[in-house]
């Protein structure tokens, strides 16, 4: 409970606050205090994490009395979390600090001259806190949903009031798209749906990409949702393509980036490029750079795999299957794509070298491990057939 530190700064920041200029009130509309942040959210994205937290703290000490140093630590501690969403470790840190955004926060949301600067800080962190807590690996959905309904009250104050900064628009675009999505996708949850307003998912995408564009410390996060939304929903994986490429120059040591760059270029039937990237993640795991963990490892070991065996190397592709056996097996991703298919294939290289016997426990376990319904068990079957 080391972490209840962060509170008596804010406690200490009140009396700060009480002495600031009210004029203020738009404080991340700022230009000069962008300019204050910029390298330490540049360090931030590339991993570089002892840096960008000293620029913050720096942050949090000329404005103790404001969110958003705060956020900017929460988010800090966000992304030591996303290379691999089931490492706990960084919660406490993470939780603690977007409850002092939330509790500073509330007091400035009291002062009407800063009721929608507050409004937006409040929206944002109760979303961070959801969206780690309705992560699949967590599942924790009572908490998530009292957090994204808080995170909506607030976001409904500073709706349609982009125009004092485009941060603004930001829940409000993952909101327009996401309220349409969920029911098209999710049929069991389109009575809950109808109890929130309707959202518009053109305009969400039309209100992504102008946060892309046009904001300074949501910019980089819309561009992740984007990303993702482009190449997950909306079958663009051009569009996917181009921000990821943009996410990976930009910053080449985030690993989230790397493998997603990865996975497009994958995707885009850019073997040569996959190939080289996927050999370049796996060194980073193996000298364990920052982020750099078995998640990644098990993307790259996969691709590099069926590249290989597509160039007839059976050799080398053996060797990568096997590792995307293993990173799977590490961290108990055996009901996943990439498991389950680096079975298949490691069946298929020995069913081609007349190893039947091998090919057929490789083809065994794969029926095993893969739910029924799944592509991957009728693959195993018709294979464990033909034998």
């Amino acid at each position: 409970m080391k972490y209840f530190l962060i509170f008596i700064l804010v406690i200490i920041g009140y009396g700060a606050f009480s002495q600031e200029k009210d004029s203020l009130v738009i404080l991340i509309s700022d230009m000069q205090i962008q300019i204050e942040c910029t390298q330490g959210l540049n360090d931030m994205y590339n991993f570089k994490f002892r840096k960008a937290e000293s620029q913050f703290l720096w942050l949090r000490n000329k404005y103790t009395w404001h969110p958003l140093p705060y956020f900017l630590l929460g988010l800090n501690e966000w992304w030591k979390i996303m290379p691999d969403i089931r490492d706990e470790s960084h919660d406490e840190k993470f939780l603690a600090y977007m409850d002092t955004v939330i509790t500073i926060s509330e007091e400035l949301f009291k002062k009407p001259e800063h009721k929608i600067e507050a409004a937006f800080f409040l929206s944002a962190a109760y979303g961070f806190k959801g969206r780690l807590y309705s992560e699949e690996e967590r599942k924790e959905w009572r908490k998530a949903t009292v957090a994204g309904k808080e995170a909506l009250n607030y976001l409904e104050v500073s709706k349609g009031r982009d125009d004092l900064s485009p941060e603004l628009l930001f829940g409000d675009a993952l909101y327009n798209y996401f309220s349409h999505w969920i029911p098209e996708n999710y049929f069991l949850l389109k009575p809950v749906m109808l109890l929130f307003p309707p959202g518009d998912k053109e305009l969400g995408l039309k209100q992504l990409r102008e946060v892309s564009f046009n904001a300074f410390y949501t910019r980089t996060e819309a561009m992740v949702w984007l990303m993702r939304i482009l190449l997950n929903y909306e079958n663009d994986t051009a569009g996917a393509f181009y921000l990821g490429e943009y996410l990976y120059k930009t910053y080449p040591d985030n690993p989230y980036f790397h493998r997603y760059y990865a996975r497009l270029l994958y995707s885009s039937g850019r073997y040569t490029q996959t190939l080289e990237e996927s050999r370049i993640i796996l060194n980073r795991i193996d000298s364990a750079q920052i982020g750099y963990e078995a998640t990644s490892g098990r993307y790259a070991a996969f691709y590099a795999g069926h590249i290989s065996q597509m160039r007839g190397d059976n050799t080398s592709a053996k060797k990568f299957f096997e590792k995307a056996i293993f990173f799977s097996e590490s961290i108990e991703a055996t009901d996943t794509g990439y498991y389950l298919y680096s079975l298949i294939k490691m069946g298929e290289i020995f069913e081609k070298e007349g190893k039947n016997k091998k090919a057929k426990e490789y083809y065994k376990k794969a029926k095993k491990m893969a739910d029924r319904s799944h592509p991957a068990n009728k693959a195993a079957k018709e294979h464990l057939k033909e034998l």
